[in-house]
């Protein structure tokens, strides 16, 4: 033997980069498994089910100070031979239950093992979660009936689960038990028993069976928003996202923001039961459209973790959210919540199991305790400023030294509400604005329309798909370009002067509003419709301002934008309309819908549930309505970008107009700033 080898050899698996040293003739899948490198295998090493393959990367890996190769793996063996025959195994790749180790290794886990099952991945997230699902699937054979070994089926197969698994004081789900004959002797005394465990200290439960081998389960993260509802369906073999869909909340009917949806539970008698029902209809009308496209069973569902808003998280789990409408603002629970699926009427495997992400405090939900466990602001060396806008916004600031967070009700303008042109994001809609500072004239971009309205054939596609109105994204830009251009004043009135520089000024008795477009439907900004942005602005940002005191800083090294509407905003406009504080842009990035990122990781590594549970006890919430600064903040924050807040970074990039007041006829006040009243 080479010097080489004069000690246990080094393997190192990738892309965890875990490594450790392991005598010669170690199974590969021990080997990870000794390391917490997650292997996946169904059937207990017996090379029948094909979930742990492996591929060996060959060459000196200076870095790692190895040198791997195909002979430093046993040779392919008949295990591995009958299964390439029966079902076939990739070039390149080993079955690591059957292959050992014979010298110094570096062992690549692909991210795309899924056997017998073709799947689609959607643009979800395209990060890596090592996987430590809370579901694990083991297939065993059970011995036969013995007169002279009274043991029942059931219990001869936990026997079997411990021997060939290592599960002891195994528990089993009710409803199981007068199958379990049924489903060993369909198998021939060989069973598939999928056994959840979420915590080590909890003991392990069978919550399903299937009669022989069973070589896949699916799992569910779903974000329930007060809009919209996403859902990502997941495969908890390999991680890998089978399907992702949305759709609309129901309980819009009921209320379009948070607040007018626990006013009608309090008025209405029935109104929590409605309300109860509607999104568990929807949810369930979900998941048979994810499992559609991804051709799964839905009774192969065996866990799910769900985030919400702390209102939506009480009305899908039947709890009366009436104490959240009103100081101070107590949730019925807090803490992290398992339950049986069934229990809140959910139509997947009657064995399934439900994690709740915890809240952090009465207006910041589980779907911030998300975002928070995806972007990971407490891990942070810099000062992170974690935001998710919608109509109630939830706002993260922190450090690994401390984290605060506080919920700010900007309202749905926004989203298109309460804008006279407003509208949700759909084909139609108005997207982008620019506005030329000379000539004051517009040009947009539509969904649904790659080219901009003054590009020539733009005016023929519109026919065809109709432009509709404004959304959340667009208002944002029409606002700041109206600032940019000088239509509108620092604090938010429309210039009238400017209606002898163009016709897109127009009088509307004692205010002016601005022509975006002069069709059909005609769109104006009005002078009502920028109040309301300013409100909606300026609570999110007197809300960030406070964290920003609390925790004794004047800057945020990095802002994220999360939530589906963020994804949209461009950074540069959302500074210049003074929706968030000055920051170097290339720090400022959309992260998606981070809240359903975290419900995904949640999912797929139970370790993530107890760091997630541990985080929000360290958090500070911070109430906005009691902090007696938040008056002085919001006012200075009507102002854009802010009436006494140094925008430095910003004004690098973008040539912001010279101070000036105008009144609320449109003309010139000479400076003096007054106090408004909503539009």
């Amino acid at each position: 033997m080479t010097d080489a080898f004069e000690k246990d050899p080094l393997v190192l698996f990738m892309p965890s980069g875990k490594r450790g040293r392991f005598p010669v003739g170690t199974p590969v899948l021990e080997a990870a498994r000794q390391l917490g490198v997650y292997v996946e295998s169904v059937c207990g090493g017996r090379a029948t089910c094909g979930r742990c393959q492996v591929e060996v990367q060959e060459g000196h890996f200076a870095k790692h100070g190895i040198s791997s190769s195909n002979d430093h793996i046993s040779p392919v063996g008949p295990k591995e031979e009958r299964y390439d025959r029966v079902r076939g195994l990739p070039e390149g790749r080993r079955l690591s239950c059957s292959a050992t180790v014979q010298g110094d290794l570096v062992i690549d886990v692909p991210q795309d093992t899924v056997v017998n099952a073709q799947v689609v991945r959607k643009a979800a997230s395209d990060r890596v979660i090592e996987r430590n699902a809370a579901v694990q699937l083991c297939y065993v054979e059970v011995d036969e009936p013995d007169m002279h070994k009274p043991l029942g089926d059931l219990d001869r197969m936990k026997v079997m689960l411990e021997k060939d698994w290592g599960w002891k004081n195994l528990l089993i789900a009710n409803h199981l038990i007068p199958d379990v004959q049924k489903i060993l002797r369909k198998g021939e005394w060989g069973v598939t028993a999928a056994i959840h465990r979420d915590m080590d200290s909890s003991r392990p439960f069978i919550v399903s069976l299937w009669p022989g081998l069973k070589n896949e389960a699916y799992g569910i993260a779903c974000d329930i928003g007060s809009t919209t509802i996403a859902m990502h369906l997941v495969s908890l073999l390999s991680g890998r996202i089978v399907a992702s869909s949305g759709a609309s909340n129901p309980q819009i009917r009921f209320g379009e923001d948070l607040m007018s949806r626990v006013s009608y539970v309090m008025m209405n008698p029935d109104g929590r039961e409605a309300m109860t029902k509607a999104v568990r209809e929807a949810i369930n009308d979900l998941i048979g459209k994810v499992c559609a496209e991804g051709e799964v069973d839905r009774h192969d569902i065996l866990d799910c973790v769900f985030v919400a808003n702390p209102i939506m998280h009480h009305l899908f789990l039947g709890i009366d959210p009436t104490e959240l409408g009103q100081a101070p603002f107590a949730l019925a629970v807090s803490g992290a919540l398992q339950y049986w699926a069934h229990e809140i009427d959910l139509d997947i495997n009657r064995g399934a199991r439900v994690y709740m992400l915890p809240c952090i405090a009465g207006h910041v939900g589980a779907d911030a305790a998300g975002a928070t466990l995806s972007e990971g602001p407490y891990r942070q060396d810099k000062m992170m400023l974690l935001v998710d806008v919608g109509t109630n916004a939830e706002i993260i600031l922190g450090n690994r030294e401390r984290v605060v967070a506080a919920s700010s009700p900007t309202g749905p303008a926004f989203e298109g509400a309460e804008i006279s042109g407003g509208q949700r994001a759909a084909p139609g809609a108005i997207e982008r604005v620019r506005i030329d500072p000379v000539t004051l004239e517009p040009k947009y971009r539509v969904i649904g329309i790659e080219k901009w309205s003054d590009e020539e054939g733009f005016e023929e596609e519109a026919a065809k798909i109709g432009v509709t109105g404004i959304c959340g994204s667009a208002i944002i830009e029409v606002v700041a370009e109206m600032y940019l251009a000088g239509v509108i004043s620092e604090d938010g009135v429309v210039d009238g002067a400017m209606a002898e520089k163009s016709p897109r000024i127009i009088a509307n008795n004692r205010t002016f509003s601005y022509l975006l477009r002069d069709g059909e439907p005609r769109i104006t900004v009005t002078q009502n419709d920028i109040r309301a942005i300013q409100l909606a602005k300026a609570a999110l940002y007197a809300g960030i301002k406070l964290l920003m005191e609390k925790q004794g800083v004047d800057k945020v090294d990095t802002i994220r934008f999360a939530g589906a509407f963020g994804s949209f905003i461009d950074p540069k406009y959302a500074m210049v309309l003074g929706l968030i504080p000055d920051c170097d842009l290339a720090e400022v990035k959309a992260v998606g819908n981070a809240a359903g990122t975290g419900a995904l990781m949640a999912l797929l590594n139970r370790d993530h549930r107890r760091e997630i549970e541990q985080t929000v006890t360290r958090i500070d919430k911070i109430e906005t309505a009691l902090e007696p600064h938040f008056q002085q903040l919001f006012i200075d924050a009507m102002a854009m970008p802010n009436k006494v807040d140094p925008f430095p970074e910003l004004s690098k990039v973008v040539t912001l107009p010279e101070k000036k007041a105008v009144n609320q006829d449109g003309g010139e006040d000479g400076g003096r700033r007054r106090r408004r009243s909503r539009g």
